[in-house]
């Protein structure tokens, strides 16, 4: 049994033949970029080289993509050729060759404007049933590589499994708030609560989904830490989020304040991964509540996995404002 990993040089893509590797399962990665975890380099918007690389491939997980931090750096047509046209090739080279399952990695980014309630409002509880409303030419080309995906379990009997996955890079903040008011360890740990997830859990994820997809047939989840938080919390989330983590937490404002971090004053959404836990039996294990006691117990909050692959930027050149332009 081997399995194809689309985007191996980027941060999922490593995780994952790390991963694979650590359990001496074959696996054969691919990337536009070389790097140590890459078998073949070449671009998915190739069929030939598509087809060479689906060769003896009983398991796909599709990982690569253009991201959210290339809206600024590169054209329409990039992000539909890679994320739209990629897709399309790998999922006829995988029903042509009759893989058993087909994950395909998405983002949580796809909801859009539909994560951002307007002033005054609770914060978003957001589930798989929330309506995607993209505002970028990347939760476009991720909407369409879905639907692409779902024809082709409805129409062909591909067993295929999305991943919406929220935040997992190690990078600071794109926005200039955030980067300069918390550390970019203060930041990520506090988005623990309601849209980040350590790297290690999503791996966890996508082999779980790669096992259960021929049984599911279709199925799309939000994959995120486990939030702490009921749908009751949401209006009190936007007008004073630190008092709802110290009643649940207590004592938790006093352990930031000895590592010298501060709680986001207000949550704009919650993303919720009940299906996935029910459906995957997924059981994520780096969450808020992690955070906390590795906080009391002095301790690494983030996975050997997550601090194994570091960070790896998006681009090649290095930006004076921000971890990336911002379109």
């Amino acid at each position: 049994m081997t399995i194809l990993v689309t985007g191996s040089a980027g941060h999922l893509g490593e995780a994952l033949m790390r991963s694979l590797s650590a359990q001496s399962r074959w696996a054969r990665g691919i990337d536009i970029k070389p790097s140590a975890f890459t078998n073949m380099v070449g671009s998915i918007g190739d069929p030939g080289f598509v087809r060479r690389a689906m060769s003896g491939i009983s398991h796909v997980i599709h990982a690569a993509t253009l991201h959210k931090p290339h809206v600024a750096t590169h054209g329409n047509r990039d992000f539909l050729d890679t994320n739209v046209g990629g897709t399309l090739n790998l999922l006829e080279e995988a029903t042509a060759a009759g893989v058993a399952s087909f994950v395909f990695t998405s983002t949580t980014s796809a909801f859009g404007a539909a994560l951002t309630p307007a002033a005054g409002e609770p914060a978003a509880w957001v589930t798989e049933d929330v309506l995607p409303v993209a505002k970028n030419i990347y939760g476009v080309t991720k909407l369409a590589a879905e639907g692409i995906a779902e024809l082709f379990a409805r129409k062909s009997r591909l067993p295929v499994v999305i991943l919406r996955t929220s935040r997992f890079f190690p990078e600071s903040d794109d926005d200039p708030e955030i980067r300069n008011s918390y550390s970019a360890e203060n930041a990520q740990a506090n988005e623990l609560l309601h849209r980040r997830v350590d790297i290690s859990d999503v791996v966890g994820a996508h082999f779980l989904a790669l096992e259960k997809a021929p049984v599911i047939g279709f199925g799309r989840y939000i994959i995120s830490a486990t939030t702490p938080f009921l749908s009751g919390d949401v209006a009190e989330l936007r007008r004073d989020a630190p008092a709802v983590v110290e009643r649940l937490f207590p004592g938790a404002n006093t352990l930031y304040a000895e590592r010298g971090w501060k709680m986001f004053p207000t949550l704009d959404r919650v993303y919720v991964n009940e299906r996935a836990r029910r459906e995957l039996g997924w059981q994520p294990r780096y969450d808020f509540r992690f955070v906390v006691d590795c906080l009391r117990e002095r301790r690494e909050w983030r996975s050997p996995l997550a601090l194994d692959v570091g960070s790896k930027g998006y681009h090649e050149e290095v930006f004076t404002e921000g971890p990336y332009p911002v379109d």
